[in-house]
């Protein structure tokens, strides 16, 4: 896992603008703690910051290949899965390979099959390629879009790197976010393709851009289609476990240690268990942790959501499995830290998050970084196999609009954070406006069979906002908490096999035993110890010390004392009640405030972008 950057410029002589190219990269040591490379021409500058797990010596980046017509020159981030069989295809068309890493791979590929590489790889990655024989850039994200990739068109040229902020290091991007940008932020819907930052774009998951003299063209080589499911019950959960084997077998492949993250939840136990399976064939054993809370005064455990401790549950599966275990706990001090949040907000680029969760996330990153570089994560199964308690609730399955939005317990012309400025938020920014275009775009993105069921076509489009309006958030957050602190966090269940299988499976089959993530719960049941197989599904863990709060509160009092630029997007009256209450009297809802103002205060000190709302 690395960090990208890059400049095409088809007007200026790039080997005399290094030091600008060296600000892009130096903004992403975090990302590739182990080595640093750059590339230049006369027209193309490529940077990279390596994160070394396959092939340490060999897999230095940018990597070249002089052809007789021009070089040819990648900056790659991230894994390809299916790199040796890939490599064994080029061996026998020809090609020779120098080093063992699957970035030459990737680069090989390229040179065999041009663009349609993206066709035949399998994995995570962000990459950049200069085909110095044409004079053309190539920007190639996976599908699902784990690895974020981001470009600025300019007057000649474009910028792009891994992160907004190696593009916003540069002296001709604009530090810019228009009302567009804080409807991004304020709506909590990821738009793909699209940028907080004015005259920033993503490449969308699942596809390629190429620039050259002639423009910027932008093409989507993968997306989520309907196809007619064929397979019982019995045959779809048999192929569930068999996707599944392969995945975890290929995504265990490390030259450095690796681990796996166990909450004790469904998902995550079963590619703990998977792992376990995997690595004893070759008589090595499966390492994993858990992120616990210490708990050392008042608390309050009102929250439904999350009504269990992962910690007991995770025990039980390390116990089943024989894992080398690790808890990692944290305590409210680490959590309300100031500089804890400054450092993932500067990761995130963004504020408006997930606020102690993005805290503790990294904190727990940050613990395991000590131990192991690459660890497997559980992110994307409840997107899959519809695990969140809101895709069966009937109320909510009957609304036109993003489930999370209608399941946060308001009418969908509201939002989640009761206590935004609502002159901002529905005068302004039209957030209720923005949800339901959005809604209303990408669900007509989603073909349906003739003659489908009309709820069974709902829930396709509650299953398709997920996966391209929801789980891009949870992707983004993992990825920066992660690169933060120089972890490769890998998603086994967002490999795009099983996500198309699973997609096209009717929701009656999803649901066949009248839970949450069925076909999953069926395919690793054997596997699991039955309390885990059947637990009822609990959202990532929070702490429930008031004392965290009661740190919150008088943080929040702080900027409201200090007529903060963060509070005038919130009602300061209703803040100043809040922050005042008892710890044990503040509502979720109010608590979340507190994390969003705290968000925002340090975003602005730290960027201090240039907000043009109009």
């Amino acid at each position: 896992m690395c960090g990208i950057s890059g400049w095409i410029s088809f007007q200026r002589d790039l080997e005399r603008e290094r030091p600008s190219l060296q600000a892009m990269n130096e903004t992403m040591v975090c990302r590739g703690p182990d080595a640093e490379g750059s590339w230049v021409s006369r027209h193309a500058a490529l940077g990279h910051r390596r994160l070394a797990v396959i092939d340490i010596e060999g897999g230095v980046q940018p990597m070249v290949a002089e052809t007789p017509d021009g070089p040819v020159a990648l900056t790659y981030s991230g894994e390809a899965y299916n790199f040796t069989e890939l490599r064994d295809e080029l061996r026998r068309r020809g090609h020779a390979f120098r080093t063992a890493s699957d970035t030459e791979v990737v680069l090989r590929g390229y040179l065999e099959w041009g663009e349609a590489v993206a066709d035949r790889l399998n994995g995570m990655y962000a990459l950049g390629i200069w085909d110095g024989r044409t004079e053309r850039l190539v920007l190639l994200r996976d599908r699902l879009g784990i690895k974020p990739l981001y470009y600025y068109p300019t007057k000649d040229g474009v910028l792009f790197g891994s992160e907004a902020k190696a593009i916003l290091a540069h002296p001709l991007a604009e530090s810019v976010v228009d009302t567009d940008g804080l409807r991004e932020l304020f709506g909590f819907v990821k738009a793909p393709g699209r940028a907080v930052w004015a005259g920033m774009r993503e490449v969308k998951p699942g596809a390629l851009v190429t620039v050259d003299r002639s423009g910027l063209r932008e093409r989507v080589y993968w997306k989520l289609e309907v196809a007619e499911h064929r397979d019982d019950t019995e045959t779809t959960v048999r192929r569930v476990g068999e996707l599944l084997d392969d995945i975890v077998a290929r995504q265990l492949v490390a030259d450095v240690p690796l681990c796996v993250l166990l909450s004790g939840g469904l998902d995550s136990s079963a590619l703990t268990a998977l792992s376990a399976r995997k690595l004893r064939e070759q008589g090595r054993q499966v390492r994993s942790f858990t992120v616990d809370f210490v708990q050392s005064g008042a608390f309050r455990t009102d929250d439904e959501l999350r009504a269990t401790q992962d910690a007991p549950f995770a025990r039980q599966v390390v116990d089943h499995v024989g894992a080398l275990h690790q808890d990692i706990r944290i305590d409210h001090q680490e959590l309300a830290n100031p500089e804890v949040r400054q450092a993932t907000v500067a990761a995130r680029d963004l504020p408006f998050g997930f606020g102690e969760a993005d805290n503790s996330l990294y904190l727990l990153f940050k613990a395991i970084r000590e131990h192991s570089t690459v660890a497997l994560s559980g992110e994307s199964a409840d997107e899959i196999f519809g695990g969140y308690p809101w895709f069966h609730i009937p109320a909510v399955q009957q609304v036109d609009m993003f489930p999370w939005v209608t399941a946060s317990g308001l009418d969908p012309s509201g939002h989640p954070t009761k206590l935004i400025d609502s002159e901002l938020l529905l005068k302004t920014l039209d957030v209720p406006g923005y949800w339901a275009q959005r809604y209303a775009e990408t669900v007509a993105e989603v073909p349906g069979p003739e003659g489908e069921d009309p709820h069974e076509r709902r829930m396709r489009h509650h299953c398709y906002v997920h996966l391209t309006s929801l789980l891009g958030m949870l992707l983004d957050r993992k990825d920066r908490m992660s690169m933060a602190v120089g972890l490769e966090v890998r998603v086994p269940f967002c490999d795009h096999r099983l996500v198309s299988y699973v997609f096209n499976t009717p929701w009656a089959m999803k649901t066949f035993d009248g839970r949450e993530k069925s076909l999953l719960r069926a395919a690793v049941r054997d596997l699991l110890p039955a309390s885990v197989a059947d637990r009822t599904k609990a959202l990532y863990p929070h702490t429930q010390e008031l004392a965290y709060v009661g740190a919150l509160q008088r943080q929040v009092s702080e900027r409201l004392s200090a007529g903060h630029q963060a509070v005038d997007f919130f009602d300061g009256n209703a803040l100043r009640k809040a922050a005042a209450a008892p710890p044990e009297a503040v509502r979720r809802d109010e608590r979340e405030a507190f994390e969003r103002v705290l968000d925002l205060a340090t975003w602005l000190d730290l960027r201090r972008p240039a907000l043009k709302i109009s």
